[in-house]
């Protein structure tokens, strides 16, 4: 049997009164098979989340499931689970150690982050769990499976402004204009240089970069010449800081939508067009969808990550990773790539700590440029 594991977990204050839930479905149907819920008593979301996966693989178990996909909005945990970031927290380690071992169990489990709003199921059972707890509703048929918090080291307060210790800085920068950007036609795999205006702009993008760190120990970019380009002139004014290639920077493929307007590919491919805007699975033809290159992105953020800890690191890169990237900070829906502008030279800024929590302190700045 192949299942799908929805989970989640949340408190209210971090810590706080904190609750989990756990949706267990059959993978072919989307049938749910088991649910699951509880409170924790005081303690932080990530400690929840962790134990809305565990309360999920304990059901899946039940089954005798042989195959697992797991699905989450926490990118901590998948991350986490997935081997391709470190458990820094003591608190969490007793938990993953517990996750992975219910994971023995079966013969695979994959993992994957999903918005939260594709969460809903789970992310419910999680607040009725801390409604029930305080009192406000009561129980009903799904059955609850109360446990004990673990401890974890206190986490800040989500209004208090974040401390930077031990953050990572990721300075997001899109490359120069080119000829192509003035004309608005789709520039992905074309390796454009940038014209005069687009080198100015890069200039400017340097210059800001200077202004938000001083040190910058790191200047990645898409291999493409736009890039590399604008990533050269931002090192600069850091005192010439390496430029490091990193191939999963690169744009989108468009496929055969390369160097055509918006409104040429709507003429001429209008169906291709409709689905491609509907579905992030969707790709143009002959090219990449945005959730192949949302992955691509994804490991090279916790490449940079795992690299840089700590450190202040300029990513020069395009539309679509950046936007991804920061879909994915926000725990945004995917409608917000649609509407989102980032414009040529524009710089985006946010910090990332080491148990996953991440605080976007600009998007799409542009002053610089004026």
């Amino acid at each position: 049997m192949r299942v799908v594991i929805e989970a989640d977990g949340g408190s209210r204050g971090n810590p706080g009164p904190a609750g989990y839930g756990a949706v267990v479905r059959d993978a072919a149907t989307g049938e749910v098979l088991l649910e699951r819920y509880g409170a924790l008593g005081t303690t932080t979301n990530n400690v929840a989340e962790y134990s809305g996966l565990i309360a999920g693989l304990r059901a899946a178990a039940e089954l005798n499931a042989a195959r697992v996909e797991v699905r989450m909005d926490s990118k901590l945990v998948v991350e986490q689970m997935s081997g391709r970031w470190q458990i820094k927290n003591p608190g969490l380690r007793p938990l993953a150690a517990e996750a992975a071992g219910l994971v023995g169990k079966f013969t695979e489990v994959t993992y994957g982050w999903i918005p939260r709003e594709k969460n809903r199921a789970a992310d419910q059972l999680a607040n009725r769990a801390m409604d029930e707890a305080a009192g406000r509703v009561s129980r009903d048929a799904v059955e609850v499976i109360t446990e004990p918090a673990v401890p974890e080291a206190p986490a800040p307060r989500s209004w208090a402004p974040p401390s930077l210790e031990n953050a990572t800085r990721i300075i997001l920068v899109r490359h120069g204009a080119t000829a192509m950007t003035a004309q608005g036609r789709y520039s992905g795999r074309g390796d454009v240089p940038l014209t005069d205006e687009g080198e100015a702009q890069a200039m400017a993008a340097g210059g800001r970069v200077a202004g938000i760190s001083r040190e910058v120990h790191a200047v990645l970019t898409s291999p493409l010449r736009r890039c590399v380009r604008t990533a050269e002139l931002i090192a600069a004014e850091q005192g010439g800081v390496p430029v490091t290639v990193m191939d999963d920077l690169i744009e989108c493929d468009f496929g055969l939508w390369e160097a055509k307007t918006f409104a040429e590919v709507q003429q001429d491919w209008s169906a291709e067009m409709t689905a491609w805007l509907e579905s992030t699975s969707v790709a143009p033809p002959q090219g990449e969808s945005f959730q192949k290159v949302a992955e691509r992105v994804r490991g090279a953020l916790a490449a940079v990550l795992s690299a840089y800890p700590g450190k202040t690191v300029v990513l020069v890169s395009h539309v679509s990773p950046i936007k991804l990237l920061l879909r994915d900070a926000l725990a945004a829906g995917d409608a917000f790539l649609h509407r989102l502008y980032l414009d040529a030279a524009g710089i985006s800024t946010m910090d990332v700590w080491p148990d996953g929590n991440i605080a976007v302190r600009s998007v799409n700045e542009t002053a610089h440029l004026r």
